[in-house]
């Protein structure tokens, strides 16, 4: 029993040390290292008691059924734990990122301010914070918006067949370069994308940095259309024309 002991303890500091040498949290090496202790000091305590000339059978089996309940009862627990581990190795997020997950219960957006073993908890755009459990996140697409440098912002911008389709498009592009925080690498794009049934419409794409992405998509919005209002370029609503035929009465 005593060997079994020391031996435990001596796998556990060699366990805890590697693990955070390859970089897991210090409070997930504790946890690992301790339940290898207690596993490795079960097995010495059973071993020492058959040697000793005692009848183990029950107490194994006895074991052995409360470790089946204990999985059972702690399968979501020990779910959410190893996920959060391949989450910590993973790192497809860091605390700050705005992430878009989507779960069996929908898409949740928003800042993440939380992330621990078995959770993370993000503060939506609406300010609510929702709490999900790793091994949701880990099975679930993941989209991190502020993970890059840059984002693109497209937009479709549709003028009327009248209008001239050169000077829309200078117009658009001082638009987007009034605007403080529009990069000059990549160069934003204006480019006709498709004649439709009431308007050309045009396809227009700006890159900005990533943490001004959100903000940065309804001022440009709006400044496109301030700037082809004052150059007197239509966005016309849909329309159909219609041709009537005339009859000559017999």
């Amino acid at each position: 029993m005593v060997v079994g002991l020391l031996v435990a303890a001596a796998i556990q500091r060699l366990l805890r040390r590697t693990l955070v040498a390859f970089g897991a949290p210090s409070h997930a090496a504790r946890i690992i290292s301790r339940l290898v202790y207690y596993a490795i000091a079960f097995f010495a305590g059973v071993s020492a008691l058959a040697a000793a000339g005692v009848n183990v059978t029950g107490l194994l089996f006895a074991g052995g059924i409360l470790g089946l309940a204990l999985g059972l009862a702690s399968k979501t627990i020990v779910s959410s734990f190893l996920s959060g581990l391949f989450l910590y190795f993973d790192k497809p997020f860091k605390l700050g990122d705005i992430v878009e997950i989507k779960t069996d219960q929908g898409t949740i957006t928003g800042s993440v301010v939380d992330a621990s073993l078995f959770s993370i908890r993000v503060r939506t755009l609406e300010g609510t914070v929702t709490r999900i459990p790793n091994d949701k996140v880990f099975g679930a697409v993941m989209r991190n918006l502020t993970g890059v440098v840059a984002r693109r912002i497209e937009y479709i911008v549709g003028i009327s067949y009248s209008s001239d389709i050169e000077k829309a498009r200078k117009v658009i592009l001082e638009a987007l370069e009034s605007y403080p925080w529009a990069l000059a690498e990549p160069k934003p794009q204006v480019f006709v994308d498709e004649l439709g049934d009431s308007s050309v419409n045009l396809r227009v794409w700006v890159w900005v940095p990533a943490q001004k992405w959100i903000e940065a998509r309804y001022i440009l919005l709006q400044r496109i259309k301030e700037y082809l209002d004052r150059a007197g370029i239509e966005i016309p609503f849909p329309q159909r024309v219609v041709w009537l035929r005339s009859l000559e009465a017999k």
